[in-house]
């Protein structure tokens, strides 16, 4: 009877183990940029919280297994381009595009810088609808922006079969920092990266210069948990005191979870002792929306992300000095970035408020 009882324990936690490994694979995706060479395209990619990998390779030709030699030459019709394999739990393919945008000349159609040639030009290959639907989208709002005065050539082609590159390629930047510095210079990409987009931008490549973006409904319910949906797009409450961030005391900022615009900072944050996540006041007042709510046949103000336009929670007016406010929100509405990891993540020009330990 025991050695029965042992085997179905047993029987259920292989089950238990296959569905966590099957979850945790399902939030994992590809995405697959062109821009030149790919000795410069890799590091800021592998930067980035929440991407996995980055494979430098080639793609978009006709031969298979082509050689460095053969696709350098132009004669296989494949492109030096980077693989990134990204945790969407952590990371959105919008912010993806928005660092690629950052690494290019998106007007040059002859190639990237210094290296010249059809192997040499900026192409987003996408692996599914959405992808291809957000480049395009993206692709437009750059060029609305005004930052470049010709069209942005870059294409937008449907991903091919992705060869990896020699391994002397892969991590070029680690195993040969001089010499890549010295390309990487001498190629002219550093000096127009930094006149187009500033030094700041190309420090902190997961900041993006572009409007955070809400992504499509069937993105969303693919991104979020069933909670974290509910909570931002159909205005539901989670259970106080039964939540992620009710009594997280840890140093750092909370982003909207499904844009990742900023809101609110570990600062302003105390035990209002409602079993909510509660501040004082936002991090970026820009970033917050307020509006009338009587859903419970009494007057409150909601509280939504501006961008996104998720429902983060409301504000009332019992809350401690210096404001008056309780920020009571719903840790299903955002993600937490600790301290560490701010710069990392693009948000470093937020770590000096942490210098006086004050309010800010």
């Amino acid at each position: 009877m025991i050695s029965i009882i042992i085997k179905s324990m047993f029987a259920i936690l292989l089950v238990l183990l296959m569905q966590s490994s099957v979850s945790a694979e399902t939030t994992l995706e590809k995405a697959t940029f062109a821009g030149g060479c790919f000795w410069c395209m890799e590091p800021p990619f592998e930067k980035l919280a929440g991407v996995k990998e980055v494979i430098p390779g080639y793609t978009g030709g006709q031969k298979e297994n082509p050689a460095y030699e053969e696709v350098s030459s132009g004669s296989t019709g494949h492109v030096e381009s980077i693989q990134v394999t990204y945790d969407t739990s952590k990371i959105t393919y919008a912010k993806l595009l928005d660092v690629f945008w950052q690494q290019i000349n998106p007007t040059d159609a002859g190639g990237q810088f210094a290296d010249r040639g059809s192997q040499y030009r900026a192409i987003i290959f996408y692996h599914n609808d959405e992808q291809k639907r957000q480049a395009e989208k993206s692709k437009e709002e750059l060029q609305k922006s005004g930052r470049f005065q010709k069209p942005i050539v870059t294409e937008i082609l449907p991903a091919a079969r992705f060869y990896p590159a020699e391994e002397y390629h892969q991590d070029y930047y680690k195993k040969n920092p001089v010499n890549y510095k010295r390309y990487r210079q001498g190629s002219g990409r550093e000096q127009f990266l930094e006149k187009t987009w500033g030094t700041e931008d190309k420090k902190n490549p997961g900041e993006t210069t572009m409007e955070y973006r809400k992504p499509s409904k069937e993105e969303l319910k693919k991104k979020l948990t069933a909670l974290q949906y509910q909570v931002t797009q159909e205005e539901g409450t989670e259970p106080p005191f039964e939540n992620e961030y009710w009594n997280n005391k840890k140093e750092g900022i909370y982003v909207d979870i499904v844009s990742g615009e900023p809101l609110f900072i570990s600062l302003d944050k105390y035990d209002s002792g409602t079993g909510w996540p509660s501040f004082t006041r936002p991090l970026e007042p820009g970033n917050i929306a307020e509006k009338k709510d009587s859903s419970l046949m009494m007057p409150r103000t909601e509280v939504r992300s501006k961008h996104a336009d998720s429902h983060l929670g409301h504000v009332f007016d019992d809350g401690p000095a210096p404001t008056g406010l309780r920020y009571c929100m719903n840790s299903a509405s955002l993600r937490f970035i600790p301290k560490d990891d701010m710069e990392k993540e693009g948000y470093g020009k937020y770590l000096k408020l942490f210098e006086n330990k004050k309010p800010h």
